[in-house]
C-alpha cells in the first residue's frame, strides 16, 4: 500500500477516534443544557466543557477560576481562588489508545507503519491543540502545549504498541526505518538481546497481570456493593440528566479506579483527599467526594490484607518461568547476565505502574481535594521490588532447570543404547 494511503487512512482514523471521544463527553452535557438549562444557556459553553473534558481524559491540566456564587454553592474551603484540575479521567485515554493499536496495526500490515503512526499522532496533537484554545475561557483554560503533546502521546503509545504486536506475529516489516532498527537490534550480542527481550515481557506481562486482578477486584466490589451505590445515586437526586452526566463522568474514571486498587495491591494504597489513606494495613477516609462509585470503597481491615501483596511477587516469578519456555538459553551466559533478566523485569515492571499511577491520580479540585489518588513513587518502587524478586527467583530456577535437561540429555541417549552381547 502506498506511503500516501496508509498517510490519509491513519489521519482519518485518528480523527475518528477524536469525534468519539469527543461526543461520548457532549452527548450528556446535551442532556443538561436541554433539561436542566431548557435550552436557555449559551450552547456554546457546554461545546467548550465537553473540550475540556476530553483533553482532562489525556491528562491535560486545567486551570479553573469560579465566580463567587458557584464557588460558595461548592462549599469546599479555597473554592474562590483560582485552582487546577490535574486529575485525568483516563477511559478516554483507553479510548485513544485502543484506536491507536489499530492503527499501529493496519500501517504494519500496509508495510509503512512509521508513516501511518506518524500521521496519526500529528493529527490527534493538531486537534488536541485546536481544542484547547478554542476551549479556553476565564472559568476553565486548558495548558496549550499538553493539549497538543498528551493526546499524541497516548495515540503514539496506542501505534507503537500496535505495531510491536504486528512484528511479534508476522516478523520485521521491510520500510526504511523498520530496517535501520532491526540492524541495530542484530547487532548486539544474542545474550543481551535474548535477556532484554525477556526482562520486557516478564515485566509488561506482570505489570499488566497485577492491573488484571485489580479490575477483578474492582468488578467485585461494585456488584457486592451495588445497593450502597444505587442508593448513592438516589440521595443525590441529580435527575435523568444529572445522572447521566455522573454516569459518564464515572464510567471515565474506572480506569483511574483499576490503577488505585493496583496501589492498593501493591502496598501504597491511595488517597482521597489530604490526609487520608486506603490500604490493605489501614483505611482512614473523611468526607469523599459525591460519587456513587465511591460506595466500593473497600472497608478496614480488607480479606486476606496484606497477603496481597505477595500477587505481584508470584506473578514475576511465574511469568520468567513461562518467558524462559520460549526464549533460548545460552550457555555461556554468565550468572550476572540471568541477573540483569530478573532485575530488568522489576525495573520494567515498575517503571510502567508507576506511570499509570501518576496519570491515574492528581488534583480533582480545590483544597483537600488537591491529593487524590496514590503516590507514583511509591508505586513504582513496590512494583519494582515485589516482581523483581519473582523474577530474579523464576529466571535462576529456569536456568538451572534448563541446565539440568541439558546435563540430562546424554545420559539418557546413552541409556537408550542397546548393550553390547557378550
Amino acid at each position: 500500500m502506498r506511503r500516501t494511503t496508509i498517510a490519509l487512512l491513519a489521519a482519518l482514523e485518528a480523527t475518528v477516534s477524536t469525534l468519539i471521544g469527543y461526543g461520548v463527553a457532549l452527548v450528556p452535557l446535551m442532556l443538561l443544557w436541554a433539561i436542566a438549562f431548557g435550552l436557555a444557556a449559551p450552547l456554546d459553553a457546554f461545546f467548550r466543557a465537553a473540550a475540556d473534558v476530553w483533553l482532562l481524559g489525556h491528562g491535560v491540566d486545567v486551570a479553573v477560576r469560579l465566580d463567587t456564587a458557584t464557588a460558595a454553592g461548592m462549599g469546599l474551603p479555597g473554592a474562590d481562588e483560582p485552582f487546577t484540575v490535574t486529575i485525568g479521567l483516563l477511559g478516554f485515554a483507553v479510548l485513544t489508545f485502543a484506536f491507536g493499536l489499530r492503527i499501529g496495526r493496519r500501517a504494519s500490515e500496509g508495510g509503512n507503519p512509521v508513516v501511518g503512526a506518524a500521521a496519526a499522532v500529528v493529527t490527534v496533537g493538531a486537534l488536541g491543540g485546536a481544542m484547547g484554545l478554542v476551549a479556553a475561557t476565564e472559568v476553565a483554560a486548558p495548558s496549550p502545549w499538553q493539549s497538543v503533546a498528551l493526546p499524541a502521546l497516548v495515540m503514539a503509545a496506542g501505534a507503537l504498541v500496535g505495531v510491536a504486536r504486528a512484528f511479534a506475529r508476522r516478523g520485521w516489516s521491510t520500510d526504511a526505518t523498520t530496517s535501520v532498527v532491526r540492524g541495530w537490534v542484530e547487532r548486539l550480542p544474542p545474550v543481551a538481546r535474548d535477556g532484554v527481550r525477556a526482562a520486557v515481557r516478564v515485566g509488561v506481562g506482570a505489570a499488566f497481570g497485577v492491573i488484571a486482578v485489580a479490575a477483578v477486584l474492582v468488578t467485585v466490589r461494585v456488584g457486592l456493593d451495588h445497593a450502597t451505590i444505587v442508593g448513592l445515586y438516589q440521595a443525590l437526586g441529580a435527575g435523568v440528566d444529572g445522572d447521566a452526566t455522573l454516569t459518564m463522568v464515572q464510567l471515565a474514571l474506572v480506569p483511574n479506579a483499576v490503577m488505585w486498587a493496583t496501589a492498593w495491591l501493591l502496598g501504597p494504597g491511595f488517597a482521597l483527599g489530604a490526609g487520608t489513606t486506603v490500604s490493605p494495613s489501614v483505611t482512614l477516609i473523611g468526607p469523599v467526594p459525591g460519587l456513587p462509585l465511591l460506595g466500593a470503597l473497600p472497608p478496614e481491615g480488607a480479606p486476606l490484607g496484606v497477603l496481597w501483596l505477595a500477587l505481584p511477587v508470584l506473578l514475576g516469578f511465574v511469568g520468567a518461568i513461562a518467558v524462559a519456555a520460549s526464549v533460548p538459553v545460552h550457555e555461556e551466559a554468565p550468572w550476572w547476565a540471568t541477573l540483569s533478566a530478573g532485575v530488568g523485569a522489576g525495573v520494567v515492571a515498575g517503571a510502567l505502574l508507576g506511570v499509570f499511577a501518576a496519570w491515574s491520580g492528581g488534583a480533582a479540585g480545590p483544597g483537600r481535594l488537591a491529593e487524590v489518588g496514590p503516590d507514583a513513587l511509591l508505586v513504582a518502587a513496590s512494583g519494582a521490588a515485589s516482581v523483581g524478586v519473582g523474577a530474579v527467583a523464576g529466571v535462576f530456577a529456569a536456568r538451572a532447570r534448563a541446565r539440568n535437561t541439558v546435563d540430562a540429555g546424554p545420559r539418557e541417549e546413552q541409556s537408550e543404547e542397546p548393550s553390547p552381547v557378550g
